[in-house]
């Protein structure tokens, strides 16, 4: 029906130009965040409101048809229903109400629609909920806007304006939970990811696992179908709670009768307190419900996390301690908020420390306790003295079989997860808490037998003899690429001393794990026990992200590394970090294969079967996004190439030419 309002009480709005439509045919506008058909016809223009009563369709993707009497109507393109454009009403015989008519007016060639003064925005249950997040330090959503997710989306929006929020519109869903995962797993904060019901729910599944099997916090949101349609399988509706059961500690559905803010907090606590995954399914229609309720926060809600080991365990690791004449300590990532505690007993047993491929720089490679990583990703050195230990003391480890640590040496487990505790097998003494309580505790009471080792400089021959080791394989050329290790040594040399590394899956992993050599304060994010491939370049985003929230990760330096595998999973995430100048540099090992499994087919004597990549240049798709692009085909370019790649600002991408065999 048509807007009764005076003109002068009015917003005029430009939508278009008189050029931008002809005689004969309509257009979706938008005024404000009001959807508009505008009709051109007969000399005429109207504006009516874009909606059909129908099924909503668009009325501005339709058409002008002649009817009875050449009266010109508005078809809908979705079910053919027709409207006046001059009043809004039907034909007849459906919906006789008709629909709003807005006051048009052209000045100069300028299309101007007239709106009422736009009225207070009215608080959502979403509102609530957003706040909340905000109030639990949710400061991060990765994710894709969509039409079951719109009245969240758009009070997650009010948080981005406000500037408590960040926001990443990411191409795929499955990047976004890659990116919250890595987000919490350097920072031990959750991150949100954002999707719409059906498939964007269910593309955040493996990046959900991935989070949840290393430990890390995040929250999920999903949309979803309108209640009244849960059930009949409307389009997109699937039991989300269902789905998402097992791949997270707390799964609830918002209904209208929640209590919003408290359903959010309980989502936050769970995803910080337990180190896991919370998600919350919000309904179409629950999105928009006007909400007069306070957001909640942490205050009160959380405790000390401190737990002291028992002083009978303490006096027993003491005594096995000071008895070990070659002790060695073996450092998960569950040791990694601690590592000086950690540091400063190896220090006082005169201990090596063994690191596992997650807590790879948690003590650098040039500290003269440190022995690199133990296990398949590892390094001679930290096998080397596992089989020499008489003692190992293994903090935050989680005992996986690519570790491989030795279950008949006498050991002495400590971890806050009584659980962890023996997990696999026996061990000598496990310890129940803190593990920083723990060192504190038995740090002073440390007392070297007479004719304890002196690892410390067996340590230093030991790398002598590896950095010999590895110098030859650098020289390694059978003409079919760079070798892995001449790769490393260089990103050894050039990463700044606080570098975050988000790195893949595949044989580039093996090889950052064997040869690169940590420094200063260098991280390394991977995906642990779940191994999927495609990690590297979103968990690089997510690292980003999170060194503009936290004030001690502004300035680090992100370098994802991947394969030409692992980066082929997500390519289009480029863009992704060229349309929020993502400083990344991501470093490409593309041997045209996924070299990983070919070797595994070999090593099982199967033969090489559907192991082959068709590929483009990386580095010119890198460029075509927007991006620096550089490729490397000889060693003696890959210096200099290396040094622009990390010296570029925003996303850059080295794409270097490499051996399958040389890894």
């Amino acid at each position: 029906m048509p807007d009764v309002s005076e003109p002068e009480a009015l917003d005029w709005i430009r939508v278009a130009h008189v050029d931008d439509l002809p005689e004969g045919r309509v257009k979706t506008v938008t005024a404000r965040t009001v959807s508009i058909c505008l009709s051109h016809f007969e000399g005429q223009w109207a504006a009516m409101d874009n909606h059909c009563p129908h099924q909503r369709g668009p009325l501005g993707e339709g058409s002008i048809e002649k009817g009875v009497e050449g009266k010109c109507w508005i078809r809908c393109p979705w079910h053919g229903w027709d409207f006046d454009p001059l009043t809004g009403k039907p034909p007849g015989g459906h919906e006789d109400s008709g629909q709003r008519i807005y006051p048009l007016d052209i000045r100069s060639g300028e299309i101007f629609v007239g709106l009422e003064p736009e009225a207070p925005h009215t608080r959502t249950a979403t509102d609530v909920m957003a706040e909340t997040m905000v109030n639990w330090g949710v400061r991060h959503v990765f994710g894709m806007v969509g039409h079951s997710n719109l009245g969240l989306a758009d009070a997650i929006r009010r948080r981005v304006g406000d500037g408590e929020m960040r926001y990443v519109g990411i191409r795929h869903e499955g990047a976004a939970a890659f990116a919250a995962s890595a987000y919490g797993k350097l920072t031990g904060h959750p991150a949100a990811c954002l999707t719409i019901a059906g498939p964007g729910a269910t593309n955040l599944l493996t990046g959900l696992w991935d989070a949840k099997v290393d430990r890390a916090p995040l929250l999920a949101l999903t949309g979803q179908v309108q209640t009244q349609v849960f059930g009949p399988r409307a389009f997109q509706d699937i039991d989300l709670a269902s789905a998402f059961e097992a791949a997270t500690r707390f799964s609830q559905t918002v209904l209208s009768t929640s209590n919003h803010a408290e359903l959010m907090s309980l989502a936050c606590k769970s995803a910080i307190v337990e180190q896991d995954v919370a998600h919350l399914i919000f309904p179409d229609d629950m999105q928009t419900l006007p909400s007069d309720a306070s957001a909640r926060g942490p205050e009160g809600r959380v405790g000390r996390s401190v737990v002291h080991p028992d002083s009978e365990d303490l006096n027993a690791a003491v005594a096995l301690m000071n008895g070990a004449k070659r002790p060695c300590i073996v450092l998960g990532h569950g040791a990694w908020e601690v590592r000086e505690k950690a540091i400063a007993l190896a220090e006082a047993l005169g201990a090596p420390i063994l690191t596992t491929f997650k807590a790879k720089g948690i003590i650098p490679d040039d500290h003269p306790n440190a022995a690199g990583v133990l296990g398949r990703s590892g390094t001679p050195i930290a096998s080397w003295f596992m089989n020499e230990t008489d003692l190992m003391i293994c903090l935050g480890t989680s005992f996986s079989n690519h570790t491989g640590i030795d279950p008949g040496k006498p050991t002495i487990q400590v971890d806050t997860d009584r659980m962890q505790l023996g997990k696999f097998h026996s061990v000598t003494l496990p310890v129940w808490g803190e593990i920083g309580a723990f060192c504190d505790a038995v740090t002073s009471r440390i007392e070297r037998p007479e004719g304890a080792a002196n690892a410390v400089a067996e340590l230093a021959e030991r790398w002598a003899f590896w950095r010999e080791e590895k110098a030859t394989r650098l020289t390694e050329d059978l003409g079919q690429g760079i070798a892995s290790a001449a790769v490393f040594a260089e990103l050894s040399r050039l990463a700044p001393e606080d570098a975050i590394f988000a790195v893949d899956v595949g044989n580039n992993t093996y090889s950052f794990g064997r040869y690169l050599e940590t420094k200063g304060s260098q991280r390394v994010l991977m995906s642990g026990y779940l191994g999927s491939i495609g990690f590297g370049f979103p968990a690089a985003m997510g690292a980003w992200a999170a060194t503009q929230d936290f004030v001690h990760l502004k300035g680090r330096k992100v370098i994802g590394i991947s394969g030409d595998g692992g980066f082929g999973q997500y390519p289009m995430e480029f863009t992704t970090a060229v349309k929020y100048g993502m400083n990344i540099t991501h470093i490409l090992l593309h041997n045209g294969q996924l070299g990983k499994i070919s070797k595994e087919q070999k090593a099982g004597e199967w033969p090489v079967w559907e192991t082959d990549l068709v590929n483009p240049s990386f580095a010119a798709f890198a460029r075509l996004c927007g991006g620096t692009g550089l490729k490397v085909t000889q060693p003696g370019e890959l210096a200099a190439a290396m040094e622009e790649a990390l010296a570029a600002k925003g996303p850059a991408l080295l794409e270097v030419m490499t051996d399958a065999e040389l890894v």
